[in-house]
């Protein structure tokens, strides 16, 4: 079958010049360009529900399929990247830390980054009934194969009752924060029943993966359209292998069923 790349975002808007911590920054004309790109050339930007469909072998999965998913739940996001979204009627997964709702990013401070707000519940709410989907970025934004097994539960589990009160509907889906996981993240995850979680392996989806392990592309700021055309069709190698539970991958589960 076709993969799909998860593309991972963090912040979208006007930022200077850098040369560190480039993954974290996407300018807002080089978003702008991308989306276009994707709609121009007949990418197909699916929801992670959607995209997990294709995995299962639920349904076809178009030739160019794409999921948009942007961590930490920045302000920036409602005012940069939605609007250019909602312009190409292409949908987004942000995920969100349950304990900073509403708060700086202050964990960017360690790395003398700037910090900028985090969306309100008020916000995540309004953009909720405009179409946005939202997952689980833990509760505090913690490395979580670098603490003890009753915190990682305690951040997979106490974030998605919080943010499940916030939206008021299920939260099926997680993204290790850092991409920090390991065994025990992974059995939280699965125990706490989200339907996904991502990682930052930068690899394309497919049936071979874990739904609790899936690879991501990280876009950087120094993409231009032709870094983005090498990160949507170069088939990156895995740096080191998923950490997965056994027999859980999308085609043993097809051949199981």
């Amino acid at each position: 079958m076709n993969p799909i790349q998860i593309l991972m975002y963090h912040q979208v808007g006007r930022f200077p010049a850098m040369k560190a911590h480039r993954a974290t920054y996407c300018d807002h004309r080089r978003f702008a360009a991308q989306m276009a790109y994707l709609a121009r050339f007949g990418y197909t930007v699916l929801r992670m529900d959607e995209a997990l469909a294709c995995l299962r072998g639920e349904r076809p999965t178009p030739p160019r399929a794409v999921v948009l998913t942007f961590d930490d739940g920045y302000e920036n996001f409602y005012e940069y990247a939605w609007p250019v979204l909602r312009r190409h009627g292409f949908p987004a997964l942000v995920y969100l830390i349950s304990d900073l709702i509403g708060q700086p990013a202050r964990w960017l401070a360690a790395d003398n980054l700037a910090t900028p707000p985090l969306m309100s519940a008020e916000r995540i709410r309004q953009l909720r009934g405009e179409g946005v989907d939202f997952g689980s970025h833990a509760v505090s934004h913690v490395r979580l194969a670098q603490i003890d097994t009753a915190a990682i539960r305690a951040e997979v589990h106490d974030s998605k009752a919080a943010l499940e009160d916030v939206l008021g509907e299920e939260v099926r889906h997680f993204c290790y924060p850092f991409g920090s996981h390991d065994r025990r993240a992974v059995d939280a995850v699965a125990e706490a029943g989200y339907a996904s979680a991502t990682t930052c392996v930068r690899a394309p989806a497919t049936p071979a993966d874990d739904p609790l392990t899936l690879p991501r592309k990280a876009i950087s700021f120094g993409d231009n359209l032709i870094g983005y055309f090498w990160r949507l069709h170069v088939k990156n190698t895995p740096k080191h292998d998923f950490i997965r539970r056994d027999g859980q991958t999308f085609a043993e589960r097809a051949a199981a069923a």
